[in-house]
């Protein structure tokens, strides 16, 4: 039988790396609402992304996005997050808010457009030398709304090509991870909506090319927890965004929408090895707090991954293979049950106050009057929002 002692080493080496852009402003297609002690400087989300982990000691990175993040100088930015306890992580690159992107960027039909797209990742990658930071990483909004519209085919070429261009550009110890999106804003196809034309794409480039999963970017009823199976197998899983959603779209804290689909991904996660040492996964949030305070929204969901975590690693791995080689249906769904029913909560507090951190996170946050604080001393200026 797994004990908590067990999988306290797993435990202490876990890291999720936190979104800048989630300490910004958001909210719907409609408004995007204000809160009081928004960050109003790149410097500013850097900060409250480092509260995050004074208060849960799991998130010790910050993930860039150009150009919202961008700032005269790279290397006194990464100076100043580590300068807080932390360090910048992924840097994500955006082709999808520029007009000349109307029809695609990477694909675009368009060499001279295409170029321009290629040469903003070049871009990217010249902050990933002044952060030191490790992954490239790229989701398109690129595709077509109506059939007929551009060729299928050659979309897919073009891609290939431009990401090719990307890749060759990559130092040694850097990665590219390629995200999908099974829909939106293209609604008739999209040119990365899966994770097997991810693979496809990263697949040909190299060894130091992989796929991102975001959790959110599914339809309903897919079998996500397969996919993440799948990429470890065929050592293509590069990262994830842990997300939720309830219809379409992908924003919400990690574990809201089905706490046991989490579950079985991170179950998935360490029978495929994702969580041992040498493991090329990284794990980041990528999340936007529309009507929820940013700093606890961040805060609840790396402990809902944390939490998570621990239930999967709480598996009778040997129990559940005895049961699984026997056909034992009923024996082997209880085995995953009783882990996921187990209340680590407990467990995890004590876990934390033995290595100097509160026992609830949450609870210290709110009662520091750390989120009153902000809104007072945050005045002037403009506020940072999702998309800058």
């Amino acid at each position: 039988m797994t004990t908590f002692a067990d999988i306290a080493p797993v435990l202490e080496r876990q890291a999720i790396e936190l979104p800048s852009w989630a300490f910004g402003n958001s909210g719907t297609r409609f408004k995007v609402f204000g809160t009081a002690g928004t960050p109003r400087t790149a410097e500013e989300k850097i900060a409250d992304a480092a509260t995050v982990n004074d208060y849960t000691g799991l998130a010790p990175s910050v993930a860039l996005h150009i150009p919202w993040d961008l700032v005269d100088d790279f290397s006194e930015l990464r100076s100043h997050a580590e300068g807080l306890g932390v360090s910048l992580g992924t840097i994500n690159s955006n082709t999808f808010q520029d007009d000349r992107y109307k029809f695609g960027s990477l694909a675009h039909s368009d060499r001279s457009v295409r170029q321009e797209a290629i040469d903003h990742h070049f871009r990217c990658i010249d902050v990933m030398d002044a952060t030191g930071s490790r992954d490239l990483k790229i989701w398109l909004a690129d595709g077509s709304n109506y059939p007929g519209q551009d060729s299928l085919r050659s979309r897919q070429d073009h891609l290939a090509e431009s990401l090719a261009a990307i890749y060759d550009r990559l130092g040694d110890d850097q990665r590219l991870v390629l995200e999908y999106k099974f829909f939106e804003p293209a609604f008739y196809h999209t040119d990365v909506p899966d994770w097997g034309t991810s693979f496809a794409q990263v697949s040909a480039l190299g060894p130091k090319a992989y796929t991102c999963l975001d959790t959110g970017h599914h339809a309903p009823g897919t079998n996500i927890e397969f996919i993440v199976m799948q990429l470890l197998r065929l050592g293509k899983l590069g990262s994830f965004d842990f997300n939720s959603r309830f219809y379409a779209d992908d924003d919400l804290i990690v574990g809201a929408a089905d706490p046991f689909q989490l579950f079985r991904i991170l179950f998935e996660v360490v029978n495929g090895g994702g969580l041992d040492p040498d493991s090329p996964v990284a794990f980041m949030l990528d999340q936007c707090h529309n009507v929820e305070d940013k700093i606890p929204g961040q805060i609840r969901s790396v402990l809902n991954v944390q939490e998570m975590t621990a239930r999967a690693l709480l598996v009778d791995r040997v129990a559940l293979t005895a049961a699984q080689e026997q056909h034992d249906v009923l024996g082997a769904n209880g085995i995953l049950m009783d882990a996921f029913y187990t209340d680590v909560r407990p467990a995890l507090a004590e876990w934390r106050a033995a290595r100097g951190l509160p026992a609830d996170p949450m609870a210290a946050y709110l009662a520091s009057g750390h989120q009153r604080k902000l809104a007072e001393e945050r005045v002037g200026g403009k506020q940072l929002s999702w998309s800058a």
